[in-house]
């Protein structure tokens, strides 16, 4: 099985996060910031990761540093799971419809971490969360997996669809990416011979 822990204590956050890339979906999130557990949680169900998140964060300040330190925090795990990456598929990309809105994630678990963001929101909060934190979340999970990732809303009307096709589109191409290919053997996916730490 492939599973990691990570620990990460700031004096901004505490945060613990459990992975298990070869899981069922099952989630126990807990972050402090209800719409950002929701997102977790979809995050799981639908990439088949196991998650579980503990973080206490300085939420009487803003939601920022929780919400950033628990993408670095998730996304270690996950590179720390995935080990030397043998056998993998490397890429994922999915179409997420959610009524009216319908969003585009790619990604590459290539070492190279970047994120291309193309979404926009109409109104600065859902809930109590800031919508200009989503980016934030992306953009650490990415830097700390070293996954190069492309996300685009395509349209759509309705904000909490928006993110939410985003985080969906996470999971699906995660899913596809992680998922080992039995074609390839142990192989690295890369003429080069090498992904994440060793490229």
């Amino acid at each position: 099985m492939r599973e990691a822990s990570i620990i990460r204590e700031t004096r901004e956050t505490s945060i613990e996060a459990r992975v298990n890339l070869d899981g069922k979906g099952i989630y126990d999130v807990k972050t402090g910031i209800g719409f950002l557990d929701h997102m977790l949680e979809q995050l799981s169900r639908h990439s088949l990761i196991d998650l579980y998140v503990r973080a206490e964060g300085d939420l009487h300040i803003d939601y920022h540093h929780t919400t950033e330190d628990s993408g670095i925090v998730i996304g270690q795990a996950v590179l720390k799971a995935l080990g030397e990456l043998r056998g993998i598929n490397r890429y994922g990309s999915a179409f997420i419809p959610m009524d009216e809105t319908l969003s585009r994630v790619a990604l590459d678990i290539s070492g190279r971490p970047y994120i291309v963001w193309k979404v926009e929101f109409t109104r600065p909060k859902i809930g109590e969360m800031d919508t200009e934190l989503f980016k934030e979340w992306f953009q650490a999970f990415a830097q700390a997996s070293g996954i190069t990732l492309h996300i685009e809303n395509l349209y759509g009307q309705n904000n909490h669809h928006v993110i939410e096709s985003c985080f969906k589109g996470l999971a699906r191409a995660l899913r596809s990416a992680i998922a080992i290919d039995n074609r390839s053997g142990d192989r690295i996916p890369s003429t080069k011979g090498a992904l994440g730490d060793n490229f």
